[in-house]
């Protein structure tokens, strides 16, 4: 008598950010033979946010700070689709591509990270460098680094949160020990609230603040940016700065192809999502890190969130498959975050606690970042 074959389903993932590396890597050591899985995904390879810093910087090399997908999803025996994401059709439950075919799903799980918003702002799209996608913010960073050898730099950054303060303090740092101290650096720095780094608590503002101006770096705060030109950035209250290189590290945004495709979304365009990581409107469709909103726990988007939601979004993308009941997931209300100074050093603040810049802190920080990167490049 013939054995029948056990029906098969499509897991989709798009994107290859931290919580569906992780998914990944799950999948490979736990692997559901009834279920056939299936990356989209831009790149070959995705940048670990927490040492994007320390490779700007100068402390790592292009593989040590990114996840080979490629590898990953041959371990995780899934299909792997290099294409641009442009639309889904939730009633056909399709993921349509830029250039590939339409890929079915039975369920799908998003997560894309997110872009700096530029649209707004006029010649910011033109002009200015955005955060994300990190792979070109690095070939302009490269670029910057061979062009400074032969000319001084001035570099204009753009949003005084955590992502901008790191990126000016390690841009300066390597600039400065490449080229030596005698060869002078400008980097200036808008930002249009009073405070850095709104979403910290003050004993964190007031020790960031007070590095960037023992470095030398220019703060203009409280100015909001209100046009970017070729090598000009220029405020509402009038002050215009000339910069080589004008980097947009603002609030995140979200493509509009989400909302268009008729999922829930916050006021921003993210998908909202239950305590399941599972869409509020859509039950077929999950989403984690930067693209996601928890309706009962917002967070700030940050990777450490994104790494969090890596294993029970592949719990309850499994527990789906096997009709079990899906299992609520609560992300702490404070987190540790060690931020990067650029100069071998970094700053330790969870709550009302900060402890001031050491090299101890960013030893602690970098074992911990290695720590998590040996997951993908130790496979089984």
């Amino acid at each position: 008598m013939q054995q029948s074959q056990p029906i098969v389903k499509d897991l989709v993932l798009i994107g290859g950010g931290h919580s569906h590396a992780i998914v990944l890597l799950m999948f490979g050591m736990n692997p559901l033979p009834s279920v056939r899985l299936t990356l989209i995904t831009e790149n070959y390879n995705t940048q670990y946010s927490g040492m994007l810093p320390g490779h700007i910087a100068g402390f790592y090399t292009h593989d040590e700070c990114h996840i080979d997908l490629r590898r990953l999803a041959n371990f995780a025996q899934a299909q792997l689709y290099l294409d641009k994401v442009i639309g889904l059709d939730l009633e056909q439950n399709k993921v349509l591509c830029a250039h590939l075919p339409a890929v079915s799903f039975d369920l799908l799980s998003v997560d894309i990270g997110s872009t700096p918003a530029t649209i707004s702002v006029s010649g910011a799209t033109e002009y200015a460098i955005p955060a994300k996608p990190v792979g070109k913010l690095l070939e302009h960073w490269d670029q910057i680094c061979r062009d400074a050898k032969f000319r001084v730099s001035t570099i204009g950054i753009v949003g005084g949160g955590a992502g901008g303060v790191e990126l000016a303090l390690s841009m300066q740092a390597n600039l400065h020990r490449n080229l030596g101290d005698e060869r002078v650096v400008e980097v200036h720095l808008f930002q249009k609230d009073a405070e850095l780094m709104p979403h910290y608590h003050p004993s964190a503002r007031r020790q960031v603040k007070q590095i960037l101006q023992q470095r030398g770096i220019q703060l203009h705060l409280g100015e909001k940016v209100c046009q970017v030109e070729p090598h000009q950035v220029r405020c509402e209250s009038g002050l215009t700065v000339e910069c080589d290189r004008i980097f947009w590290v603002t609030q995140a945004s979200a493509p509009q192809w989400l909302k268009q495709a008729g999922l829930a979304t916050d006021d921003l365009g993210f998908i909202l999502v239950q305590d399941t990581l599972q869409s509020l409107s859509h039950p077929q469709v999950f989403a984690a890190g930067d693209i996601a909103t928890m309706i009962n726990h917002p967070r700030p988007k940050a990777g450490v969130f994104a790494v969090r939601q890596g294993k029970p979004l592949f719990e309850n993308l499994q527990r789906t498959f096997l009709a079990k009941p899906l299992k609520p997931y609560q992300p702490q209300q404070q987190y540790l975050s060690l931020i990067g100074t650029g100069d071998g050093k970094a700053i330790a603040t969870r709550g009302s606690f900060t402890l001031p810049p050491h090299k101890l802190l960013w030893h602690w920080k970098d074992w911990i970042d290695r720590r998590f990167m040996e997951r993908f490049s130790n496979l089984p």
